[in-house]
Parts: C-alpha cells; sequence; structure tokens
C-alpha cells in the first residue's frame, strides 16, 4: 500500500533532483529520505529515479509525478470534507492575496473571521497576479483576492465591488516636461486624460506580472507608446511613494487610494494630480476566486460571506 508521506517525499526529490538538498527542505536526513524513496519504489515495483549525476527521473517517475500530485490534492480536499461533515469548528483556510491589497483588505475581514470562527487557522500566500493565479491552479491555496480576470481555468468568481486604476502625475513633472504650456497641458488632462500628451514624461512601474503593470501595457500599446519607465519595482507601495514625492507618473488601484494610511497622509497629496482614466480596462472588478472543481470548505465560504457583506457584493 502506497504511503502518502512518501509521496510526499517523492514530489519534493522529483523537484529538487538532488537527495541533499531535498532532505535540508524536509527538515530530515539524507539516509531517512533515501529510505522513504526506496520503501516506495518497492511498493510500486518500479524504479522512480535514475541514480545518476545529475538525478533524473526514469519514465515511471516522471508518470507519478503527475498522479501523485493528483492524489495528494484529492487527499487533501477529502481531509476537508470530512472536516465538515464532523464539525466546523477546526480546520484551515489558505488565502492568496497580494502584498498591498491584503494591507487593505484583510484589516477588514480577518478580524470579523476570527472572532467568529476562533479555531480556523489562517494561512497567508502573498503574490503578485501571476503568483496567485498559480498557486490557486496547484491547490496551494483556497481562494485568492484580486482584480478580474482570473487566468486560470474553471475559476468560481465572486465579485466584491467595482475597482478602478488611477493615474498619479505630480505637478512639477508637468512643470518640468512643459515649460511653455504647463497650464494648457494641465486643463487638457483635466478635460479629457489622454496618455500620449505624457509619452516623454517619466514612469514608475510596478513589474510585469502586476494586474495593474498588465493593463498600463495594454493602454500603452494601444496608443504605440514606448513609455520612458525610470524605475521598476516589485512593491506598487513604493511606486506611489515615489510618484507623490514627485519622482514620476505610476498608475494606482483606486480602492487602495482610498486607504491613505497605507504609504502617505492627506497633506502628502498636495502638487499631485490624481485622474481617472477613460480606458475600458483600467475600469474593473474586485472579488474572490475559487476553483470550480475542487472541494470549496465551508471556512472558506464563510470567509466569501464575511467579505461580500463587508463590501456589499455587486451582481
Amino acid at each position: 500500500m502506497v504511503n502518502f508521506l512518501n509521496l510526499e517525499y517523492f514530489l519534493v526529490v522529483a523537484e529538487e533532483l538532488n537527495f541533499t538538498k531535498a532532505a535540508k527542505k524536509l527538515f530530515i536526513s539524507q539516509q531517512s529520505l533515501s529510505c522513504h524513496i526506496s520503501k516506495l519504489e518497492n511498493d510500486l515495483e518500479v524504479e522512480l529515479f535514475n541514480r545518476t549525476v545529475p538525478l533524473t527521473l526514469t519514465p515511471a517517475g516522471k508518470s507519478l509525478v503527475k498522479n501523485a500530485t493528483k492524489m495528494l490534492d484529492l487527499k487533501k480536499q477529502s481531509v476537508k470534507e470530512l472536516v465538515d461533515i464532523k464539525d466546523f469548528k477546526r480546520g484551515d483556510l489558505y488565502i492568496g492575496i497580494s502584498h498591498t491589497r491584503g494591507r487593505a483588505f484583510l484589516p477588514e475581514i480577518l478580524p470579523l473571521y476570527n472572532e467568529k470562527f476562533p479555531s480556523i487557522n489562517l494561512h497567508l500566500f502573498e503574490g503578485n497576479s501571476k503568483e496567485l493565479d498559480s498557486a490557486l491552479f496547484r491547490g496551494n491555496v483556497d481562494l485568492i483576492v484580486g482584480m478580474l480576470p482570473f487566468n486560470v481555468e474553471n475559476v468560481e468568481c465572486v465579485p466584491l465591488c467595482n475597482e478602478e486604476i488611477l493615474m498619479i502625475v505630480p505637478d512639477n513633472i508637468l512643470a518640468k516636461y512643459f515649460p511653455d504650456s504647463y497650464g494648457i497641458v494641465k486643463r487638457k488632462l483635466e478635460k479629457e486624460v489622454d496618455i500620449s500628451l505624457l509619452k516623454n514624461c517619466p514612469f514608475l512601474m510596478v513589474n510585469a506580472k502586476n494586474s495593474v503593470r498588465i493593463v498600463a501595457d495594454e493602454m500603452f500599446k494601444e496608443k504605440q507608446i514606448k513609455p520612458n519607465i525610470i524605475l521598476e519595482t516589485e512593491s506598487i507601495e513604493t511606486v506611489l511613494a515615489l510618484s507623490v514625492k514627485g519622482m514620476g507618473i505610476t498608475f494606482y488601484p483606486k480602492t487602495l487610494m482610498n486607504n491613505k494610511k497605507l504609504v502617505f497622509d492627506e497633506n502628502t497629496l498636495l502638487g499631485v494630480n490624481i485622474y481617472q482614466l477613460q480606458y475600458n480596462k483600467t475600469h474593473g472588478t474586485l472579488a474572490i476566486g475559487y476553483q470550480k472543481n475542487r472541494y470549496i470548505s465551508q471556512a472558506a465560504k464563510e470567509f466569501i460571506n464575511i467579505a461580500k457583506k463587508k463590501y456589499n457584493a455587486i451582481t
């Protein structure tokens, strides 16, 4: 009979293709890990690895990687379902969310959730949009919170509220790049935002895996603009903080902008222009996503219910 622990250890070795590295990752001795893999091979009556340098998977090993992942995922879902059937007093909830979104969203939801369900263990996975999509696809999280669309197959989406990406333009940038037409350009932008006017200005951008950056890149492409990007970073808070200090133009979600405690106070906005964009994809929806083909635990359902009530979910 195949042991689940042996399967878990096998997948780590298959990922690392090195017994020493895999043993360190699992916090066990290399000898102990070798015994687990040998036991699995004996139970299945096949060799899973070619003991070469570097280590490689046999055809049987490659096949087991695919199926072991499915078996362990099914085991995880089954355990969740059995816990719900027994009693909804214990369990785990794995939530995927971006760093900045988490700072604005989670304080509104988790205190209420924890007060109502104190025995549910909460686990956060923080990453960019693509990392969150991948975590949901792999079953590493129960649900993710972010802007639609989620680029994962078979996702059920629960809308929470409207979202909008704003453009942040410091006054000093306009004065520097339009010394003879500052007033004219500013009035034009107030009347209708045309990013083509700003094509030579410096931009501060989050990296290409962030949903805000993806939308901005599409907008630049549609306008046939190659933006003057002077800085890229993982942190959307960093680009906002630098933008309000006058370093360049950036983009930022409206719901996060409303939470000014994130990175600045009211006085910091003096000399900063905040523009709404006339571009369809800058207007979207903040939502929760979970996979349709996976068991959705009671813990996850209750989290969604609290979030919907808090954000007055749109239909």
